[in-house]
């Protein structure tokens, strides 16, 4: 019977082969844990707002004017406290995995069995989620300095959103060939999915208008958006209807064209996901928007934007990756 050191040694070497001598498969899933994370800070940020911890640490980068840690402070609860810093604590996950994407994806490239040749779009994607989590952190402390105002408390989500859209690209393209992208469905049908992505994003700004009128502002302190929050719930519902039909509209379009099972399969999770979301965010209306149910709308948004990037990369193909045992397709030279 293998012993549980030696099960806790094999265990670690696979951990550092992953992103010292990665593969594709390797890549991928450390794209997808990068997806994970980025998600899961986006939902944690959004607890630090529902728990009124947004100033927690009311400076930055220290979390008190003497100290980085949490300390005796007049002002804040140590619950508060200890909430903002440890959603301060988990950037730190999302930068290590980061740097992972980076060092299997440059590992990758380098590797001298011709698996990653050309592969140097890897490498570009893997390296926004580093800069990007600087960038977050820097913000971050705009959001603090800025006592919470809610344009940079919205841009502080919508970064967010743009890295797990960097770490879902990586994702995809870890898993795909190096040939130019060929479409699997009908142009016009491509294009749909590009416009419902856009619609989608343009759902989220919208929710974060609505969060910085509603009434989790994060902290007393903070400042609000001066609209009517009825105003722009309404237009936030409008929104969303829209993207629902698009949704259908995309489903309906791909059956009709007998398109590939990926990318309908990939549209009806999607259309499920928003039902399950429209009926989250109609709870919270009419239950007066409890803490609770903000947090599950706001993990159900970042799902939404998810789905709705994998049914972008469910209508195209760049031709799957060999298996481990098989080296990358090289791209081909250019006949002079």
């Amino acid at each position: 019977m293998t012993s549980l050191s030696t099960q806790i040694r094999d265990r670690a070497a696979g951990f550092h082969r992953s992103y010292w001598l990665p593969s594709a498969v390797t890549m991928r899933r450390w794209a997808f844990a990068s997806i994970v994370v980025n998600a899961g800070i986006t939902v944690t940020g959004a607890g630090v707002r529902v728990t009124k911890s947004g100033l927690g640490c009311p400076t930055w980068p220290r979390c008190t004017p003497d100290s980085f840690v949490p300390a005796q402070h007049d002002d804040h609860s140590p619950f508060n406290m200890a909430i903002e810093f440890g959603n301060r604590l988990i950037t730190f996950v999302v930068l290590v995995v980061g740097i992972a994407c980076v060092v299997a994806a440059i590992r990758l490239l380098r590797s001298g069995d011709g698996r990653a040749r050309g592969r140097r779009d890897l490498v570009r994607l893997a390296w926004l989620q580093p800069i990007g989590v600087l960038a977050q952190a820097v913000w971050g402390g705009i959001v603090v300095r800025t006592m919470l105002n809610p344009y940079t408390v919205s841009v502080h989500f919508l970064l967010s959103i743009a890295m797990i859209w960097a770490a879902y690209a990586l994702f995809a393209r870890a898993g795909e060939g190096v040939e130019p992208p060929r479409s699997l469905v009908h142009r016009h049908i491509r294009t749909l999915g590009f416009i419902l992505l856009a619609a989608v994003g343009v759902l989220l700004v919208a929710g974060v208008v609505v969060t910085g009128t509603g009434p989790h502002s994060g902290d007393a302190a903070a400042s609000r958006f001066h609209f009517d929050v009825r105003d722009v719930t309404q237009l936030h519902a409008d929104v969303v209807w829209i993207v629902v039909g698009l949704t259908f509209a995309l489903l309906f379009a791909l059956h009709l064209t007998e398109s590939p099972t990926r990318a309908r399969r990939a549209v009806l999770v999607l259309f499920a996901v928003e039902l399950a979301q429209g009926a989250i965010g109609y709870t919270q209306y009419f239950l007066a928007i409890p803490a609770a149910l903000v947090l599950l709308h706001v993990l159900g948004s970042t799902l939404v934007w998810i789905c709705a990037l994998r049914v972008v990369f469910a209508m195209r193909s760049r031709d799957p990756v060999p298996s481990d045992a098989e080296p990358l397709p090289t791209p081909a030279t250019p006949v002079p």
